[in-house]
């Protein structure tokens, strides 16, 4: 196996992972503490933060199981960019009286995109130079 990782400023993909589960557990609990809801779908970016967190935790520890553990990640990552785009739902009312949950679903839209990206990027990068 080689030694070859493709890397997004200077971290490789479990980092990256790592962090974006990080972020989104930390964005679903300050949303749900700023904006006052109730509703547990608040927190659904922490519960895909958690599962994308304890993916990435996997695949460091177990790196003979890390390319079944990183297309789990990506999954989520792809359920996540894919589940923003509820907030088209009601594009008319767009930051009215639903604000925090159009603000998360736009946040998952770009970062899941973006993360989703970075991931089928590496799968990429890693079958071109093996």
């Amino acid at each position: 196996m080689s030694n070859i990782e493709y890397k997004i400023l200077g971290k490789n993909m479990e980092a990256i992972s790592l962090y974006y589960g990080f972020f989104l557990i930390a964005w679903g609990v300050i949303v749900k503490i700023v904006s006052g809801s109730g509703s547990p779908t608040a927190l659904i970016p922490s519960f895909i933060g958690v599962l994308i967190t304890l993916f990435a935790i996997l695949a460091i520890k177990v790196p003979n199981k890390k390319k079944l553990f990183m297309h789990i990640i990506v999954t989520f990552g792809l359920l996540t960019f894919l589940g923003g785009f509820r907030v088209l739902k009601n594009w008319q009312d767009l930051f009215g009286e639903m604000f925090w949950a159009d603000l998360s679903q736009i946040m998952m839209v770009v970062t899941g995109g973006l993360f989703t990206y970075l991931c089928v990027q590496s799968f990429l990068f890693v079958r071109r130079n093996k």
